[in-house]
């Protein structure tokens, strides 16, 4: 089923797919994936090379473009782009605490949801590559866990890529969860020491704010419960290139007096539910840990347990002495589970999520030595939420792939370099630079 309409400067065609939930039993139930073609409305009548965009997460549909902003404007002049909201996201046959209780009880909802990872997305791009591309092969450009979904499909499927572009998103090929963790929260201290660096007044803020929840109890407008431990996870923030400057704004005016004494403001309220509630991709909460995955190991709640190495991040800890709270980053533990009411429904699905032992490998190191697909990616220094160490050792185990390292951009470097990112990685897969 398609649909076409225009926007000034392209013309857009909302595409749907059936597709199998098992590509191992195609004869079995189906799911339905929807995806936006885009042209440039110049060229809307030419046979154009085809540019499929993964989006970052896991549990985020693709963008969702008005005009040619960021790296859509580049990608246009010479492609016809593919927004593909990957399974269970956006307009794609959804999975949250509304629709997951249809396949029945939470073991059920596991073993549904043990179906969305890269490897089905891989799949899922191969099954639809016929009815788009005519079989041809297409260019992807994966962001972050759209990188991780690029190198399970240069482990796959590399006769469906003509090139791949990778930005933030280069994955350990064998890293237990735990091993992703233990090197992720030096780097978060780090993010967060930089941040109270350029925000001094910053340290007091934090800390009055985190003294308020571990003394009170907040539970936000849409009945999210703020305790201190998800006031920590606000520091998923400092990944971005803007995201201390939206940390410092965020904290600045967090308090207001009432009768009752100083209060968290509606403002404040407002906003924080906004930023931690896990309504719109539920799917990020719930399988997130799954990427790690690849062998007989549980996850078994790896960030959480990890992060008991580093005491630093207790928050009663920093407010009986004299330091500064730290913030925590991209992690996810069971508290969220009881804190956000789009998540609370699904928190024994999670758990056999976390404790489940049959994970299949996502990427083949053997494979991916003698690659022959044009690759190149992105490496931001110091990323804080895919490790650099990670992503080079990788990279070197990819034959020919190329790497642009640098700190020009942070974790979000597509969004904010926009075209001379893509124009960067492009000319790497084609050797021009």
């Amino acid at each position: 089923m398609t649909a076409t309409y225009r926007q000034p400067g392209l013309v857009l065609t909302d595409r749907r797919f059936t597709v199998p939930l098992d590509h191992d039993d195609p004869a079995g139930e189906t799911i339905e994936l929807y995806a936006r073609e885009a042209v440039a409305s110049d060229r809307a009548g030419q046979n154009l090379p085809w540019l499929v965009y993964l989006q970052g997460g896991p549990g985020f549909g693709a963008n969702r473009f008005v005009g040619k902003g960021a790296w859509f404007g580049r990608a246009l002049k010479e492609f016809r782009v593919l927004l593909l909201d990957q399974r269970g996201t956006g307009h794609s046959t959804p999975a949250n605490r509304q629709t997951l209780p249809l396949r029945g009880g939470p073991a059920e909802q596991a073993d549904y949801l043990a179906r969305f990872r890269a490897d089905s997305i891989v799949r899922d791009c191969e099954a639809i590559r016929a009815q788009v591309a005519g079989g041809a092969p297409w260019t992807v450009l994966g962001q972050s866990f759209g990188g991780f979904c690029a190198t399970t499909y240069l482990s796959l499927a590399p006769e469906g890529l003509a090139a791949a572009v990778l930005t933030g998103g280069l994955p350990s090929l064998d890293a237990h969860a735990d091993d992703v963790y233990r090197a992720a929260y030096p780097r978060v201290e780090r993010k967060v020491a930089a941040h109270y660096a350029r925000y001094p007044q910053d340290v007091e803020r934090a800390r009055r704010i985190a003294d308020h929840l571990l003394t009170r109890e907040v539970t936000l407008p849409n009945g999210y419960r703020l305790t201190v431990e998800a006031f920590q996870s606000l520091g998923i923030l400092l990944g971005g290139g803007e995201g201390s400057h939206r940390l410092h704004f965020l904290l600045e005016d967090a308090f207001v007096r009432t009768p009752r004494g100083p209060e968290l403001s509606d403002a404040f309220q407002e906003e924080v539910q906004g930023l931690l509630s896990y309504a719109p991709h539920p799917l990020y909460a719930l399988v997130h840990e799954a990427t790690y995955a690849q062998d007989e190991r549980p996850t078994a709640w790896s960030a959480e347990r990890v992060r008991a190495e580093f005491p630093q991040f207790d928050a009663a800890k920093s407010l009986a002495g004299d330091e500064p709270l730290l913030f925590t980053g991209e992690t996810i533990h069971p508290f969220l589970f009881d804190c956000d009411p789009a998540l609370r429904p699904l928190r024994e699905t999670a758990e056999l999520l976390a404790a489940r032992t049959d994970w299949q490998p996502l990427y083949d190191p053997a494979r991916l030595a003698v690659n022959e697909v044009p690759v190149a990616a992105a490496v931001y220094h110091d990323d804080m939420y895919v490790d650099t160490a990670h992503s080079l050792q990788t990279a070197r185990a990819i034959r020919g792939l190329r790497t642009w390292v640098t700190d020009e951009y942070e974790h979000d470097g597509v969004r904010a370099g926009g075209p001379r990112v893509l124009d960067r990685l492009l000319a790497l897969v084609r050797d021009e630079a």
